[in-house]
Formats: C-alpha cells, structure tokens, sequence
C-alpha cells in the first residue's frame, strides 16, 4: 500500500471528488496541507486577502455551476473563527462548500496554545458537520464523509480541522482505490404525487412556488416542463429565481415584502392552491402568515422531512428531492393530459400575465444625483440573458430584485438567508472563477461594497474579470428606512468630506481611487445618460485587462425603495408608480394603461 502524509491524502480526495480550485490563505497550522497541495497539482488555489473573503469565494463558485463544491482554506485559530460567517451563509441557503483549517499540534489543545481554538465546536450550528481529526489514519475517512455529507440530503457545508501534527504523519492510502460514498436522497412516491396532483387538479387558480431547492438539484428544465404540461403559472422565490426566464408567458412574478413585483404579490393574492417546491417559506416571502395562506391550499415539497411544517403547517406534505419529485410530477402531468383530464388553465394564465402588463413600477428618472430605479433600467440594457447577478443585501439587492431581468437558473446568485454585508466582493470572484469566459455583474452599495473591497486585488492577482456596479448614496440606506418605524435617522449616514477628493462633496470614500489603488479599474457616473455608456466601456475594459471593474453611479442621498413591514398585500411603494410605457421602459411586459 502506498504511503504519504495524511494531508497528501487529503489533497488526493480533494481531486477524486471533482474539486478543481480552492479559496484560502496559508498558515503556520495549514502549511503542510499546503505543501501538499502544491506537491500533487491538480488544484488551483486564489489567494484571497481576509479568510472570511475565501469562504465566500467557495460558495460563489458552488453556486456558479451544478455539481461544483467550493473548498476555502485558512490556518488555526481567527483564520477558522473568521470563516464562520461564511458558513452560516453556506448552510443557511443549502449550499455545500467544505472548510478545512489547520490546527495546533495535538497534544497541547487542551494547553491554551498559540491559536487553538476549538474551532469545530464553534462551527458546529453552522455546518452538517464539523470535526478536529485527532488520528491521521481517520484523515481519508473524513474526507469521504464529508463530500457524502455534502452532497446527501439537504446540501450544506462541513468543516475539517486538522492539527499540524495528524497533517504530518505518514499513512498508508492509495488513492486508486479511493471511491465516493453514493449519495442519498430522500425521492417521492408515486402515490404522493398523484395525491398531490389531484388537489392542483381541483383548483380554480393554482400556483407553482418554485425555490432554491430546485436550483440545487439541477431541475429547472423539469419545473418549466410541469408548469407547461399543466399551464400553472409560476412563483420563484428569490432564491429560486432563474429557474424559468423572466419572459416566460407562465412567470407570475415574484412574491415577497421587499424582493417582488406589484404583479408577483397581486397574483400570488388571487390564487386558490399553492404547491411549493424546494422552497422554505422565508419570512421575507410570506410575510404575515394569515395573510399569505388565507383561502389557500398548500402543497409542500422538500428534501428536509423537518423542513415541512416548520413555518406552517401544509395540506400535504412530502419529503423529497425536487429533481426525484419532479421527474413523478411531469410523468403524472403527461399522462393526464394525454386522457384529456388536465383543466385548462389558459384565462387564469392570461389573467396574470395582464397584471405584469398593468401594475409596474417606475424606473424612468432624469434626475441627478441619480436615482437608483434609472441604474437598474440602464443595467436591462446593457447586460443581456446571458448575465449572472450576484449581491447580498440593502436597498440596493432589494430595488434589484424588483426591477432587474433574470432569464437562467444560477444566473442570480444571492446571499438569501444570512445576508452578510461583504459577501458580494468575494462571491463574485468565485463565481467569475467558476465561469472565467461569462458576463458576471455584482451590485452593491457603497456599504456592503466597503466590507471586504480588499479582496478586489485578488481578481487584480489572478486576473478574475467582472462588472461590479456600486449605487452610492453614501448611507445605510435599508437600515436608515427601517429606522423611519423609530422616527431615527441615527448612525447610518456615512458622509464626510474627503480631503483629499473634495470634488465628492458629502460622499466621502472616494472609491475610484481605491479601486485603482487595489489594481482595479473604475468609472465614476453623475448623470443618467452617462450610465448605458460606462456599463459598455466597463464591459470591454474587463475584457481587455482581465480584472474587476467598477461602475460608481452617485444617487441621491435618500430613497426609499418598495417595501412593506407586515404583509404582501400592504407594500408601501413610496416613489411615485408608472403611468406610460415610457416610466418603465426596460419592463418586460410593456405597460399596457386602462
């Protein structure tokens, strides 16, 4: 049998189990996993600037494309700690990356040793599993455990904390022999979905609720075959968003308090049954529960059994994988069409789409400084179908989700659950690593922008080209309109004068020098037709220099964006509403006026 360090081991599953690039900063505890790594090849590695950066590298690049698993790697102590934001953010949106840290040696951990920390009991809320390997020879074991843990049921991430020590030591392992543990996943019966089938069947105005869950399982193309086989419009959750194109004459719209259309919540109000699939009832989607389940049945379709029931409970529930669900759900469609025994859901779907037509929201501003609606509109028409988003949270996530086009799945890649500020920088490398020839375009404001801007030199060190549009009014612009509730404007504005930019005003960081600082490209807007022309020129300069370029459009200092505190049928839309096709130019519908 072969022999080699347990961390050459470690390396050499990291490759039989489809992992191709890997996120992290070297370390004293984690040197000989480095070493190894370099000694085997096979895996690149971004070094990214903050540890916290290179975990959300790897769930950007999970997120990019199925099958992906993103690897992040830092050393013992505040390396691991630093990571936990990222894998609260992993297991919060059901997305498997795997963090592997070093550790110290591992007979002085329990002796308040120089940066050990136990790090796996910290990580274990945030992680299917987390584990301190304390004998080299369970080092092959762990690993193949935690790719199966990964992948098996609802998807999440692991930790894996090896002292320098187990690291070292030498073991015996072949990697030819070295064989993934099949995946399970829980699949649905027959006889469940055809119950569930039934109840569609016997609805006057169903609706499909379609979630994250089905990105996951790589089954958007199954959930667009059901819908048209049974001609039962669509809901996707802003986690699910992609999953049929924005265009589509069966998109309802999205639904929600602050990410979702007028149209998407006015269709969501008219329906009679709703059979959600791979979706969680997110708080921030169903918003007051007697309002979003009154006078509605409710199918519920999830891989975690304790998942269905735990926000409320549903007229059926099933426990399932959505692709395996799927697969049943379009078998049953087919044949019952084929006897002639499917109704004919046409006006009810023509009655949704008359509300996309009629109830849009204004993009078409000339003011300056800008407002934020005119970016979103200029973004339609300079980033085609082809285009992935990637943000997180504030204002800025939240007007894009409303007013922006998305036409594919994992074309909108978005922190859901956790929402860390910071996240978009680094998720978007990972992403552009994940897809190096794709459109990438990250959206933030200036606050979630500053967080963790450092890791922009890492697209400038490994030539990691995207778009990253910044709207900067220079304030915490979603906690300052929660804080209208207090009648407080307290702590959130973030204007000064710069000393040494005093051409900004009140605006402060003067981020194009930055940026440039950090070996990027920049471009600063401050009139609304200048914004179609610097999407293009960022466009060709990421193409020519093969890193980051940021587009800065200055807003105006207070907007508030379309959003309610309660439920989906009272959002408070604040800016005024569009009443002629040209308010809403780049709307996908185009508006039609009663």
């Amino acid at each position: 049998m072969p022999r080699m360090t347990a961390a050459r081991a470690a390396v050499e599953i990291l490759k039989r189990e489809g992992v191709s690039n890997a996120f992290g900063v070297p370390g004293a505890a984690i040197n000989p996993f480095y070493a190894a790594l370099k000694a085997s090849g096979g895996v690149n590695h971004t070094l990214a600037r903050h540890v916290e950066g290179a975990s959300h590298m790897a769930e950007g690049y999970t997120r990019a494309e199925a099958g992906n698993i993103g690897v992040c790697i830092g050393t013992s102590g505040p390396a691991g700690t630093d990571m936990i934001t990222g894998l609260y953010s992993a297991i919060a949106d059901s997305i498997p990356i795997l963090c592997i840290t070093g550790q110290a040696p591992t007979a002085v951990l329990h002796k308040e040793d120089f940066q050990a920390v136990d790090i796996a009991s910290i990580a274990k809320p945030v992680t299917k599993a987390a584990t301190t390997v304390l004998e080299a020879a369970q080092v092959p074991g762990v690993f193949q455990q935690a790719f199966h843990l990964m992948r098996t049921g609802r998807p999440g991430p692991v930790l894996i904390d090896l002292p320098i020590d187990v690291q070292l030591t030498e073991i015996e392992f072949d990697p030819e022999l070295y064989e993934p543990i099949p995946v399970h996943k829980p699949a649905a019966s027959r006889k469940q979905i055809e119950r569930a089938v039934r109840m569609l069947n016997a609805s006057e105005r169903p609706v499909l609720v379609a979630g994250g869950g089905i990105i996951n399982a790589d089954a958007s193309e199954l959930l667009v075959e059901f819908a048209e086989l049974t001609g039962v419009p669509v809901i996707p959750t802003l986690m699910g968003w992609g999953i049929l194109p924005d265009d589509h004459e069966l998109n309802a719209g999205m639904v929600g308090l602050q990410t979702s259309h007028r149209y998407g919540n006015a269709n969501f109000l008219e329906s009679d049954f709703v059979l959600g699939i791979g979706n969680r009832w997110a708080n921030r989607h169903t918003g007051k529960l007697d309002v979003y389940t009154q006078g509605r049945t409710f199918v519920h379709v999830d891989i975690e059994p304790t998942q269905i029931g735990k926000i409320f409970a549903p007229d059926l529930g099933i426990a399932s994988d959505a692709k395996a669900a799927l697969e049943l759900f379009v078998e049953v469609a087919r044949e019952l069409k084929a006897a002639g025994e499917l109704k004919d859901r046409s006006a009810w779907a023509a009655s949704t789409q008359e509300r996309k037509a009629t109830l849009q929201r204004r993009t078409h501003f000339d003011n300056v400084p800008l407002k934020p609606q005119r970016v979103y509109e200029e973004m339609n028409r300079a980033f085609g179908p082809e285009t992935r988003y990637v943000t997180t949270i504030g204002l800025s996530q939240i007007a894009g989700a409303q007013m922006l086009h998305v036409y594919k799945p994992r074309h909108w890649i978005n922190c859901g659950q956790a929402g860390p500020l910071g996240w978009t920088i680094p998720a978007a490398l990972g992403v552009a690593t994940a897809d190096p020839e794709g459109t990438v375009v990250a959206l933030s404001g200036d606050y979630d922008f500053q967080f963790m801007l450092e890791e922009l030199a890492v697209g400038a060190q490994h030539r990691i080209p995207y778009v990253h549009v910044l709207v900067n009014n220079s304030y915490l612009g979603l906690i300052r309109q929660a804080q209208r509730n207090f009648d407080i404007d307290f702590q959130v504005n973030l204007e000064f004068e710069n000393l040494n930019s005093p051409e900004l005003g009140v605006y402060g960081v003067d981020h194009v020098k930055v940026v440039e600082g950090l070996g990027c490209k920049a471009i600063r807007v401050t009139e609304p037709d200048q914004l179609l022309p610097a999407f293009e020129e960022a466009k060709k300069l990421a193409v020519e220099f093969r890193v980051p370029v940021v587009v800065e459009a200055i807003l105006e200092r207070v907007t508030n964006i379309a959003m309610s505190g309660s439920d989906i049928a009272s959002v408070n839309e604040f800016e005024d509403l569009a009443t002629d096709p040209s308010h809403a130019p780049t709307a996908i519908r185009p508006l039609t006026v009663s």
